[in-house]
């Protein structure tokens, strides 16, 4: 029978609710739909007189519009429900250029008035304090069509010489996504490494480890929780392809393959009240509130506050999860000055959290088809307590130069009593050496910058100017206890561990990167083309300690790292672009498993260089890229058991990425992409030109939605995952088969008097096939085998009041 949910909730939980739920009454807020009825419109990106043409005819109104005033400007168009005027602003926004009343339902466009000499700052540069950039969503409302970028400010994805694709809420919302890991679900690029019910997430891009301290949040490193990352706080999720140092700096643990960055909820000008309730499978069950409200003569201030807690069994044998979270945004938007701040605590406990599956010399890739029940110890635990606080800032100087800050701090506690799971034998037999593992980690980050526009004579210039600082320090400890045996296929369960057999000494680390970077984005031809030039000085300071004695492991580096890309327009449909990015990474640091657990290497350099194209067809975009990455290769000698440097690799590629609404009500997301990844100067030469380990060759991610037309509201959905065979180990000697999975859902919305409910259903691996979804990252101080997640239920329903 499982436990019955704990009804707990945290204080900050607490606070929120009563907070939204005292305000709910006196914040409301006037609307657009207090002014005009609101519809649903599809306008296609393109140019702006025929985006204000189509626009004009769907709402049935008059326009007269000067073509000089127009000829030339672009728009990113829009979909979703709006009033005339708020429609027609949309459009407009960013243009110079404002909509007159001429008369009943006629308009007249004019210019905005301005004063002498001022600069009217371009559509693609302009990011507020609160990190939404006014992003509208793309066709379908899946991707949003601008992206945070960090140095470079918000930009259109036609207008960036990056691979990047946006998720929005609306997928979070019907996927039913929890995790990050549920949401990343969706890229061809990014692989989850460790099981579900884990102790922690981790990801690669492009072949190369994410972990979650390198996911940004508002663009500010280390603040979000270091081993999970739970979504319903999530507006929008960035995910950059290649390294990404120029426009963030360095990452805490180095990654190289990419970025992903998180960006806050905030107050909308329609106030929301929602409240979700959740189940999935074996018995977990939970709640969600979403509140939101403006408030001012000017709907000035914001709010925005978002509580969840779930608990109960999952699909696993003994394994529970309870997670509770809070999150408090507050902003201001003032005519210059525009302000934000986020408050966030997060708790989740898991019992018998599954580790990876090492697999040693002397035993085959274990079958996965045969593992039908947990193997981690019923006394095994994972505890996680993180809070975190942020606070952006924004000030237009002028019309043509802005000032923007930020700071950010966390302050986390985890416990873990665990166990490696490392199989000695074909039968599957393997060694539960339980570790008690304590982890305190303090973050301050911070950084401020300079964006500025200007013109020389026929060429345009956006220069940005930006510093940031990092600062991590953190203690690990815990003790040993006496070893037993446990089986795969067939777990055995022990006694929980009571008397140490040897107390790990006390590791103190602190980390410090800083940097300076400066880019300047040139447009010719009327910003056809786009040459974006830049380079950064960064700084990697590590210093450690074990029981108080200074290791002989710290380092202190710095390095000037330039980066470029180019972007030509060839019409508005279609940009080409390419880039080359180079970075600086903190050293891996050797991994428990190794008889050199802890010792840190130095830092290494990373370089990509990338061509693509990016397709707009309005209602559909197609993005294609080619890159190649260089790194520093890493590996667990299986014989010495020495963790260290091992060659190099390259990683050589193309991506296809697809989204948008083709048909009316019909909606795909997804794409592929191949990686041949290769290793060189390995030592003595004994792998040269073997794959590098845990990097499949294809990985295909296909997901559709269609609107039932006979039943208003009544959506579908699928998706299909396919990942080929990837290798264990430099050696080439062991493999894992490829695999493929297939989810599928539906939600119905309807209204019951004027309350929205949304219900929502979905099965994610609904064959329930068994199979190792990963071999974890070829650069990971630590790989092994992720075992799938079982077929898996997933029951929601949302109610907005």
């Amino acid at each position: 029978m499982p436990a019955v949910p704990s009804l707990r909730v945290h204080p900050l939980l607490r606070f929120g609710l009563v907070l939204t739920l005292s305000s709910s009454p006196l914040l409301i807020s006037p609307t657009w739909a207090d002014t005009g009825e609101r519809r649903s419109y599809q306008v296609p990106a393109g140019s702006l007189g025929a985006a204000l043409t189509r626009f004009a005819g769907l709402a049935g109104v008059n326009l007269a519009v000067d073509p000089a005033l127009v000829s030339g400007r672009n728009s990113n168009g829009l979909s979703g429900e709006y009033a005339v005027e708020e429609g027609f602003d949309r459009l407009l926004q960013g243009s110079g250029l404002q909509l007159l009343p001429a008369g009943s339902e006629a308009y007249t466009l004019t210019r905005v008035a301005a004063d002498s000499g001022s600069v009217q700052l371009p559509t693609t540069s302009v990011l507020g304090a609160d990190g939404a950039a006014g992003a509208e969503v793309f066709a379908g409302g899946q991707v949003a069509r601008r992206g945070t970028q960090g140095l470079l400010g918000s930009r259109d994805f036609m207008e960036t010489p990056f691979s990047m694709t946006t998720y929005t809420q609306e997928v979070v919302k019907n996927q039913q996504a929890r995790t990050l890991g549920d949401l990343i679900a969706n890229d061809p690029s990014v692989r989850v490494t460790n099981p579900a019910g884990g102790r922690y997430e981790q990801f690669t891009i492009r072949g190369f480890s994410l972990f979650n301290s390198d996911v940004s949040y508002n663009g500010l490193y280390g603040i979000l929780p270091t081993y999970t990352i739970d979504m319903e706080m999530v507006d929008r999720v960035d995910i950059l392809k290649g390294p990404s140092q120029l426009i963030n700096g360095i990452s805490p643990r180095g990654s190289v393959g990419g970025g992903i960055n998180v960006v806050p909820k905030r107050a909308t000008d329609q106030p929301i009240t929602e409240f979700t309730g959740s189940y999935a499978s074996n018995s977990q069950v939970g709640g969600a509130v979403d509140v939101g409200r403006r408030f001012g003569d000017e709907n000035q201030f914001g709010i925005r506050f978002n509580g969840v807690k779930q608990s109960g069994d999952t699909e696993w044998d003994h394994q529970s999860v309870d997670r509770e979270m809070a999150v408090v945004g507050l902003d201001f938007r003032g005519e210059r000055l525009r302000l934000s701040t986020d408050i966030g605590h997060t708790e989740r406990d898991t019992d018998a959290p599954q580790e990876r599956v090492q697999v040693g010399p002397n035993a085959k890739v274990p079958n996965a088809n045969d593992v039908r029940h947990n193997y981690a110890q019923a006394w095994s635990k994972a505890r996680t307590r993180d809070t975190f606080g942020t606070l952006n800032a924004e000030y237009d100087v002028s019309d043509s130069t802005l000032l923007y800050g930020a700071v950010g701090v966390r302050k986390s506690n985890h416990d873990f009593l665990r166990h490696a799971v490392s199989v000695t034998n074909d039968a599957g037999d393997f060694s539960v050496q339980p570790r008690d593992f304590t982890r305190d980690e303090n973050v301050r980050t911070a950084t401020a910058g300079v964006r500025t526009w200007f013109h020389t004579g026929p060429v345009s210039h956006e220069v940005n100017l930006a510093a940031n600082d990092f600062y991590m320090d953190f203690e690990n400890g815990g003790a040993r206890y006496a070893p037993s045996s446990s089986n795969l296929y067939h777990p055995v369960q022990t006694p929980k561990p009571d008397t140490p057999t040897r107390i790990d000494p006390k590791v103190y680390t602190e980390n410090r990167f800083s940097g300076v970077a400066l880019s300047d984005t040139l447009g010719f031809f009327g910003d056809r083309l786009l040459l974006t030039l830049g380079t950064r000085w960064q700084r990697v300071k590590v210093d450690d300690w074990s029981n108080g004695i200074k290791g002989a492991t710290a380092y202190d580096e710095e390095k000037v790292s330039p980066s470029g890309g180019i972007l030509y327009k060839v019409t508005d449909e279609l940009s080409l672009y390419a880039n080359y990015m180079e970075g600086l990474s903190q050293g891996k640091i050797a991994p428990s498993t190794a008889v050199n657990e802890d010792q840190i290497f130095p830092p290494f350099v990373s370089r990509q260089v990338e061509v693509g194209a990016k397709y707009d067809l309005g209602s559909l975009a197609i993005t294609a890229s080619a890159f190649r990455i260089k790194q520093p290769a890493y590996e667990t000698n299986a014989t010495t058991r020495v963790f260290g440097p091992s060659g190099k690799r390259q990683n050589s590629g193309v991506e296809l990425s697809v989204f948008g609404e083709p048909l009316s009500g019909f909606r795909v997301l997804g794409g592929v992409m191949y990686i041949d990844s290769k290793l060189t100067d390995t030592t003595g030469g004994a792998f040269n030109g073997n794959q590098a380990p845990a990097t499949p060759k294809y990985n295909v991610n296909l997901g559709a939605e269609w609107d039932v037309p006979a039943v208003q509201g009544l959506t579908l959905n699928g998706r299909g995952i396919y990942t080929s065979s990837q290798y264990l180990d430099q050696a080439n000697t062991k493999e894992i088969d490829a695999w493929e999975r297939f989810d599928v859902g539906a939600r119905y919305a309807f209204k019951v008097d004027s309350t929205a409910v949304t219900l929502r259903a979905n099965i994610e691996n609904v064959l329930d096939k068994r199979y190792w979804s990963s071999a974890g990252a070829s650069d990971d101080s630590e790989p092994g085998l992720t075992l799938s997640t079982p077929r898996t239920y997933l029951l929601s329903a949302t109610v907005g009041f």
